[in-house]
């Protein structure tokens, strides 16, 4: 209590309120002002940093995650050991029915490499035993058989046509030839897969038939198998940073394990024209998943220059992008998208139309005069080859699949790339059963598609499988 005494009055006590309450009510009354739009008054403090409650984020399911029961399966002894058997037996297959020499080379050293490996995940202690396993898979099974095969000059007919067309290009102008008359002599691919073909056209070799090349450092250098596998990695290493941006841990292990699996290690040994293919989709479903919608295009541009069973990835990537990152985003990949492939593909489609319509599009379908060595039993060429009416009845079916796959696209567009990399795998796996002719080798390109965006995702919510990004505004303002 403080007394003040005036003049002329008597002695009075008024009670002060202490400094602490009064700043407060100013503070107080400054606040109220502000809520109601007044003016702040003289005299009023200044408020206190208010305190914004923001809520937490709530928590979503993550739909993608490896369920817990699959990771413990992959890391217990007995299913790696089966695994690797499992492998063993399919590589053996190779040596005893088919009609390849690349292929059943192929199989006689990978069956004992999976063998080799399947000794090591037994034996070996439970700390080292998978890695060890996956790197006696992955040197037995890819890496010797590829350098067994580059070193003897030994490739299969896609790799041949590859390095043909790149000489071709370089000395004619296009990739194909004007009037092919084996089988050999026709290119399905699209111009853009000629580039891998550059370096044994540069360092030359190559010989003039399907199994003859240059052998030793050359022959390894300029070999197409070896840039194949070199985009393939390349591009699945970057999708695994994209899909894992913040502490996803190093791709080395799970990318060995993959390449040493006879999905990819079949394929990258003897000579597969998709590897890269498959690389460059998953990279730039990947990109578009992270709303980087100039990289898709460009990516995407050069995947759908080098073969048109690419083509479907694009649409998919722009709806993707259109959902998750707005119309803006997607506009301007379309734009890059559509411009890169108008590049690749236009000038050759101008000057050698017939050679591109008889070669590209009409000799895989089955149409053309000479029948494609694509012809695995699958579902779709088992009807074309029913009666007259098969092949019309196997396109409607192949046309009324990639309606039905694009009104789910459109009805249920996906906001991640990884549900963007399942749906362009129904599509693809689709079109390859129902295709008129084709082979098991295409299927890789879905399987992988669906697998490895899951595998990069598997320890969590990365941040391309994370929802969009919203302003959050304060619930509550604190005095």
């Amino acid at each position: 209590m403080v007394t003040t005494r005036l003049p002329g009055r008597p002695n009075t006590a008024t009670p002060t309120r202490p400094a602490a309450v009064r700043a407060a009510q100013r503070v107080g009354s400054r606040v109220r002002r502000t809520v109601r739009g007044a003016p702040p008054q003289p005299g009023d403090a200044e408020p206190a940093p208010a305190t914004a409650t923001v809520p937490a984020p709530r928590r979503t399911t993550d739909t993608h995650r490896t369920p817990p029961a699959a990771a413990a399966l992959a890391a217990r002894r007995w299913a790696q050991v089966t695994a690797c058997l499992v492998a063993a037996g399919w590589a053996a297959v190779f040596p005893l029915t088919s009609g390849l020499p690349n292929q059943r080379t192929w199989g006689t050293l990978a069956a004992g490499a999976y063998l080799l490996a399947a000794l090591a995940a037994a034996l070996l202690p439970r700390r080292r035993a998978g890695r060890t396993a996956a790197l006696i898979a992955l040197a037995g099974a890819t890496v010797l058989p590829l350098a067994v095969l580059a070193l003897q000059g030994h490739r299969q007919s896609e790799v041949w046509v590859v390095e043909r067309s790149a000489q071709l290009l370089l000395h004619t102008g296009s990739p194909y030839l004007a009037h092919p008359v084996h089988v050999s002599d026709y290119n399905p691919y699209l111009p853009a897969m000629a580039l891998f073909g550059l370096p044994r056209a540069l360092l030359g070799g190559g010989g003039a038939t399907v199994g003859s090349g240059d052998g030793g450092l050359i022959g390894l250098l300029g070999d197409a198998r070896l840039w194949f596998a070199a985009a393939f990695l390349l591009c699945m290493a970057v999708t695994w940073r994209l899909l894992r941006p913040r502490g996803g841990g190093s791709p080395a292990a799970p990318l060995a394990a993959l390449t040493a699996s006879p999905l990819v290690a079949l394929p990258l040994a003897v000579g597969g024209v998709d590897l890269p293919l498959i690389g460059v989709c998953c990279l730039g479903l990947a990109l578009a998943g992270r709303g980087r919608p100039i990289g898709a295009g460009l990516v995407l541009a050069l995947a759908c220059g080098l073969k048109w069973t690419a083509w479907p990835a694009l649409p998919v990537a722009l709806v993707l992008l259109w959902a998750a990152h707005g119309r803006r985003a997607a506009a301007r990949s379309a734009v890059v998208a559509l411009a890169g492939c108008a590049v690749a593909v236009v000038p050759f489609a101008l000057t050698a139309p017939r050679a591109m319509l008889e070669q590209v599009i009409r000799f895989p379908l089955g149409m053309s005069r000479m029948r494609t060595p694509a012809s695995s039993p699958l579902p779709g060429r088992l009807i074309a080859e029913t009666g007259p009416g098969g092949h019309v009845v196997c396109l409607v079916l192949l046309c009324l699949s990639g309606a039905a796959v694009a009104g789910w696209l459109l009805l249920r567009p996906p906001l991640t790339a990884v549900r963007a990399a399942d749906q362009l795998a129904v599509g693809l796996a689709t079109a390859f059963l129902l295709a008129p002719a084709g082979r098991f080798g295409y299927l890789a390109l879905p399987a992988i598609l669906a697998l490895w965006s899951r595998l990069a995702v598997r320890s969590g919510r990365a941040a391309a499988e994370r929802p969009l990004p919203v302003t959050r505004t304060p619930e509550r303002v604190g005095s």
